[in-house]
């Protein structure tokens, strides 16, 4: 098996010390908001941070702070005696180009296991989602990280060459590609065919597509803080949902009082979460918007889920 590891391009140098989410002015992180979901580039994003005064200070440092350090996030590492982990293709009918690449992570067993497929945010499948499958894989559960990018060559090595490609996707396409990433995983021969589903901001959305599109052969997702599902399609969700938000999150929060009339009226199973103190992407622990305490229970909750629905 052969890893490697590619530096993302954004992190700041190793001797800048970071700031904690406090230290933060509000206005950076909704800046900053704005710059993950696409609205403004990098250079603006800095620009506009830069122009901000905050204690007589330019809040440039802040705006610095918030890119990933990806290397200093890695939870679990690729060697782990835990695990086992290689990537894999497989074909994607429909999908961008009819074949799809993936980070495939099973405990170091023989197996069969429960599986759970781990969808990343929007810039491809970034080195904080592969150590997310790791660590889902040292819970005992058979993991797969699909690479929405893999037909146009991967995540590139940087988020934010990784936001423009993705957007530059057909997202129907996209979306078929993770529909066939959840056959493809609940059908490997290491799965007991009982598939969950986790997804952070736009995973967090195509986990809620996955539950309408899947079905009953989806037993479990978990979205943090994603888009609502299509309120017409909420009556096709069979699986129970462990639905996880940021407490400061106006633009992902403002869905949720529609999607929870439409789930209590199709008396779907759900169970929803909303931490106090957090950004969008506090579970993301490679930049300041990482809540240490927030990010631990809604993990710990995740993992309970899944044992409980997919056992």
């Amino acid at each position: 098996m052969t890893e490697q590891c590619t530096a993302d391009r954004s992190t700041p140098p190793s001797d800048t010390l970071p700031l904690t989410q406090l230290e933060i002015d509000r206005r950076v992180f909704e800046l900053y908001d704005e710059y993950c979901h696409g609205g403004i580039d990098r250079r603006e994003f800095l620009q506009r941070a830069g122009a901000l005064t905050i204690g007589g200070v330019s809040a440039l440092a802040m705006a610095q702070a918030l890119l990933p350090r990806y290397a200093q996030a890695q939870t679990i590492s690729f060697t782990d005696p835990r695990i086992k982990a290689r990537y894999v293709t497989y074909p994607s009918p429909g999908g961008t180009s009819g074949t799809m690449r993936g980070y495939l992570v099973q405990p170091n067993a023989p197996g069969p296991f429960p599986a759970v497929l781990v969808i990343h945010e929007n810039r491809g499948l970034n080195p904080y989602i592969e150590d997310v499958a790791r660590r889902t894989a040292t819970e005992g559960f058979l993991a797969l990280a699909p690479d929405g990018l893999s037909p146009v060559g991967g995540y590139p090595g940087n988020d934010d060459d990784g936001r423009t490609l993705q957007a530059g996707l057909d997202q129907g396409k996209l979306r078929t590609d993770m529909v066939n990433s959840a056959r493809f995983l609940k059908a490997h021969a290491l799965s007991t065919g009982k598939l969950g589903v986790i997804g952070f901001c736009w995973g967090g959305s195509t986990t809620n597509f996955l539950a309408v599109t899947l079905g009953a052969d989806l037993k479990a997702a978990v979205p943090f803080y994603g888009a609502a599902a299509e309120t017409a399609r909420v009556p096709d969700i069979k699986a129970p949902l462990l639905i996880q938000y940021a407490e400061s999150d106006e633009r992902v929060n403002a869905l949720w009082p529609a999607y929870e009339a439409a789930l209590k009226a199709s008396g779907a199973q759900y169970e929803m979460h909303m931490y106090p103190g957090t950004q969008h992407g506090f579970h993301n622990n490679s930049t300041p918007r990482y809540n240490e305490a927030a990010a631990k229970l809604a993990w710990e909750r995740t993992i309970a889920f899944f044992k409980t629905h997919l056992a």
